[in-house]
């Protein structure tokens, strides 16, 4: 057991032994710019051992060799989870990966990560200005036709420029042989100078030529630039003596500017540059067009960046002290590729100028020894990848530049241009346009005034319409704006517009304006009005009264009618239980009488006799038993004697017959008395004679009719 302990801690200590030396080696292979091999011993140490260094080395190794995705991948793990110290720097690549892959948004969100962590508190706002103004190119469109060239490879061609009835441009070949050098920056063979006649250019099946054979060595050379008479030219190669590459302390072979002269069809005299240093890199050259001055890229002592742009003078082929173009054109990142045009503008590639990609194209136009902000030169031309190595002709429009965008044929592809759309760069703008018109007559108004006022209420303009009553005001977009209308003896008018980010839409500011001699026409017209309302109104409503008058009387008749008829089913009802119930009770055709006992009353006389009260007795019963009972009490004579004696003796027996009854404790409202006389007979007499002594008897009677139940 104890021997397979020690095993395993000796294959530990190896192990761990083993990964510090690939730590060791991958480093030096990053120091020495060989990144393609210090990816191989960097993923390796990322999946097994993984730490700051690693992951910021593998990102960067990918950076340099242009695997955006990949370096995408690995900046994102190391500010996710390896953050704590980390230099801004990565911030910076990490938004230019994501720029690579069109992730813009998120690009311009750590760029603001970056700027905010800068010791400039003006870094922010000039990079919010920097985002507007490339919104501005943006929106000018696409400003250049491009081709890509046939001659292009999957290798890598840029810098191509006219030399005579040449196209001259540097390339790798598509299949190195066995000894050819590999360039382990990207693994990739060595650069060379080629040609091939310009007419040929779009020919897919055209031969490129090496440019001068004199010229190649197992080194880089590229980026050439021809004087006009055509016999003198500048280039770039490795640092070299001799032929042979010479590096400096770091083992790193940097880039020079040479010159070289034609003579007897050769290129010959190939001098180094005086102020080219073997510490640090001097390329891309590019000539004025007066050929004064030679531009180049430099990262010498004093750069702001890892790159800056460089002019020296140059005095009858002495050359002055080279000048660093300054912050104006310079950035703290990389600024190369400079192009000088005939008509006084300076082009280069940045990728510290705000972009849409890694390198852009700028220009800036040359005043004597001042330069203007440098500007992007738009779309599609610039891309989300690199785009450099530009040169046009002032006069066509017409050049070349260099780009590894998608849909090229390899890693940096020749594309031949036209531009077709001048470089005017506007801040967003809209227009508030509209006429001033009376609200009734839809007629314009002269003679108005129209003010804009911004958000603050400041006036920015006041205009006086013209006969036809237009006006139209230039205004920014993303901003709102009142529009206000005033005219003498009319109503003022106002609106309030805001403006979206759409440029040159036209916003409707059109404004009705009323005469106050119409309104003050108008108030005495519903003054009128209002009375003629009023009017019919109390006319309807006298109407309405009218209606409701008689519709209440109709529905209290109608109430009326139902509650008689309630009552006279309840009296029925009553009847019909009283007819059951009391034998007493009789129907006597219409009416209902209580049949009693004849009640006597001696001649001529009222007065009760003694055996009629025990008939009453029955009637004073049947009323007890019944509350409700209403009774009217109709006394009747014979008729002998005087009809008036008769009604009046007749009214004083029902008199005399209804104070017995109050008197034996009904209510005198349940009884009422009527006297009829002779007048209706139950037996008819022609004649007093005519008629029985016994049917006179039946004619002298009293009837207790009931009238209420």
């Amino acid at each position: 057991m104890k021997k397979l302990i020690v095993i395993i801690f000796v294959f530990s200590i190896q192990f761990i032994n083993a990964q510090d030396q690939e730590s060791i080696r991958a480093k030096k292979f990053f120091e020495r710019t060989y990144y393609s091999e210090a990816i191989i011993l960097y993923q390796k140490l990322a999946d097994e051992k993984p730490s700051q260094e690693v992951i910021k080395n593998l990102a960067d190794s990918y950076y340099y060799t242009n695997d955006l995705v990949k370096a995408q991948r690995y900046y994102r793990l190391l500010i996710n989870s390896y953050s704590n110290g980390l230099d801004r720097e990565y911030y910076f690549r990490y938004a230019q990966t994501l720029k690579a892959t069109n992730s813009y948004e998120d690009a311009n969100k750590m760029l603001k990560e970056y700027f905010s962590k800068s010791a400039n508190p003006e870094d922010i706002s000039n990079f919010e200005k920097d985002i507007k103004t490339l919104e501005n190119v943006t929106a000018i469109g696409k400003r250049f036709e491009i081709k890509n060239l046939p001659i292009n490879t999957p290798n890598s061609e840029f810098g191509a420029v006219k030399y005579k009835d040449n196209l001259v441009f540097a390339g790798v070949k598509l299949k190195p042989g066995w000894f050819d050098k590999k360039y382990k920056w990207d693994n990739n063979t060595y650069l060379n100078l080629v040609s091939i006649p310009i007419k040929n250019i779009f020919s897919s099946d055209s031969i490129v030529h090496y440019f001068a054979k004199e010229l190649k060595t197992g080194m880089h050379e590229s980026n050439a630039v021809f004087t006009k008479d055509g016999k003198t030219m500048y280039f770039t190669r490795n640092n070299s003596k001799n032929g042979k590459k010479k590096k400096d302390d770091k083992k790193i072979s940097n880039l020079q500017i040479f010159k070289a002269e034609l003579v007897d069809g050769k290129w010959t005299n190939i001098t180094s540059l005086p102020f080219n240093s073997p510490n640090y890199s001097v390329e891309h050259p590019a000539l004025s067009a007066d050929e004064k001055v030679l531009y180049f890229a430099s990262d010498m002592p004093g750069s702001l960046g890892s790159f800056d742009i460089y002019s020296v003078n140059i005095n009858k082929g002495a050359f002055d002290t080279p000048k660093n173009l300054g912050p104006e054109i310079n950035t703290s990142k990389r600024e190369q590729f400079p192009f000088a045009s005939a008509d006084h503008k300076l082009y280069f590639s940045s990728d510290g100028h705000l972009g849409y990609g890694l390198l852009d194209v700028f220009v800036s136009d040359i005043n004597g020894n001042e330069y203007s902000k440098p500007v992007n030169i738009g779309l599609p031309l610039n891309s989300n990848l690199d785009d450099f190595a530009f040169n046009i002709d002032s006069e066509t429009k017409e050049g070349y530049f260099a780009s590894n965008r998608e849909g090229g044929k390899g890693s940096d592809d020749i594309y031949q241009f036209k531009e077709i759309k001048d470089l005017i760069v506007e801040d967003c703008k809209q227009f508030i346009a509209g006429i001033i018109t009376d609200v009734d007559t839809k007629l314009p108004l002269e003679n108005a005034t129209v003010i804009l006022q911004d958000s603050d209420k400041k006036t920015l303009y006041t205009f006086t319409t013209p006969l036809d009553g237009k006006f139209n005001f230039t205004i920014a977009c993303e901003a709102s704006y009142k529009v206000s209308a005033f005219k003498e003896k009319y109503t003022n008018e106002s609106k309030m517009i805001t403006a979206d980010k759409t440029r040159n839409a036209i916003n409707d500011g059109s404004l009705a304006l009323k005469s106050l001699e119409k309104i003050k026409l108008e108030e005495k017209e519903n003054v009128e009005k209002k009375r003629k309302q009023e009017l019919i109104l109390e006319e309807e409503n006298k109407k309405k009264e009218i209606l409701a008058g008689i519709e209440l009387k109709e529905k209290e008749k109608k109430a009326k009618q139902a509650e008689i008829v309630a009552a006279e089913i309840k009296k029925n009802e009553k009847v019909k239980q009283i007819l059951e119930q009391e034998k007493d009770v009789v129907k006597d055709k219409d009416r209902l009488i209580i049949k009693t006992d004849p009640i006597y009353f001696d001649y001529n006389l009222w007065y009760i006799r003694k055996e009629s009260k025990v008939v009453l007795g029955r009637v004073v019963e049947l009323m007890n038993k019944y509350p409700g009972m209403v009774i009217e009490i109709g006394s009747h004579t014979d008729s002998r004697g005087n009809e008036k004696f008769n009604e009046n003796l007749s009214q004083k027996r029902a008199n005399s017959t209804r104070e017995f009854i109050i008197q034996s404790g009904i209510d005198p409202k349940r009884v009422s008395a009527k006297g009829y006389g002779e007048s209706v007979p139950i037996v008819k007499c022609k004649t007093d004679e005519s008629c029985t002594e016994e049917e006179h008897e039946l004619n002298r009677r009293s009837e207790f009719v009931i009238k209420n139940l």
